[in-house]
């Protein structure tokens, strides 16, 4: 598939990417150019000094909300109650945490540039952080964008053992809690398809998304939902 160079333009129909994923190059990262992209199937995810690159793949990793399977060692965790849950609390500190180069990675896709426009976005009320907290210092998060039902998780990060597990269980069950249809992962992870993450073909996702975005958007602060 040619690959859509945008500048002015729309996106193109998110099952025109080629066989990686890879849909176009360009544009900005504006609210409106992000809303309408996860609207639509399509993230952005590229590394400094590259060129914005939009993706769509196939298949696509997802968790239902009513799926999730909570391994025993988790379920002994929670109990123990060690972390304070807030919700967007502390956007900026978990997405900056969030940045931060893993053992495993050399730098980080989640740049200055991204961190703003994610920051814009939780400002106009559509991204959300979720923290995990531990003697008053921020523990671990999660942090992604909420349209209609969907909610269309970018990345979390811990400081100490454990924190972004129940955080990111905890989330599950809240959105399950509120009639939420499908959290995207995006890109498979071994880790949360011991969960019930699973990945289907773009065909089906982009209708449980078009479910999803026929529902009016939860927008706001969230810090109420716990």
């Amino acid at each position: 598939m040619p690959l859509f160079m945008l500048d002015a333009a729309d996106f193109p129909p998110a099952d025109w990417a080629g066989p990686e994923g890879l849909l176009a190059v360009g544009g900005d990262l504006s609210p409106r150019r992000l809303l309408r992209a996860y609207g639509r199937g399509i993230f952005p995810w590229f590394s400094n000094g590259e060129p914005i690159l939009w993706w769509s793949p196939e298949p696509r990793f997802v968790l239902f909300p009513d799926e999730i399977h909570v391994p025993r060692s988790l379920k002994k965790i929670l109990k123990k109650n060690i972390f304070r849950l807030t919700f967007d609390h502390a956007f900026a500190e978990v997405i900056a945490g969030c940045a931060r180069p893993r053992p495993d990675q050399d730098g980080t896709w989640i740049t200055d540039e991204m961190r703003q426009a994610y920051q814009r976005l939780f400002q106009l009320g559509y991204a959300h952080s979720m923290e995990a907290w531990h003697g008053g210092k921020l523990a671990g998060g999660l942090y992604g964008i909420s349209l209609g039902r969907c909610f269309f998780a970018e990345s979390m990060f811990h400081s100490e053992a454990n924190a972004s597990k129940v955080v990111f269980f905890t989330l599950t069950r809240i959105l399950q809690q509120h009639g939420f249809i499908l959290l995207d992962c995006q890109i498979h992870s071994p880790h949360l398809a011991e969960w019930g993450a699973r990945s289907i073909a773009r065909c089906e996702y982009l209708e449980w998304l078009r479910r999803g975005m026929a529902c009016t958007t939860r927008r706001g602060s969230w810090e109420n939902l716990l």
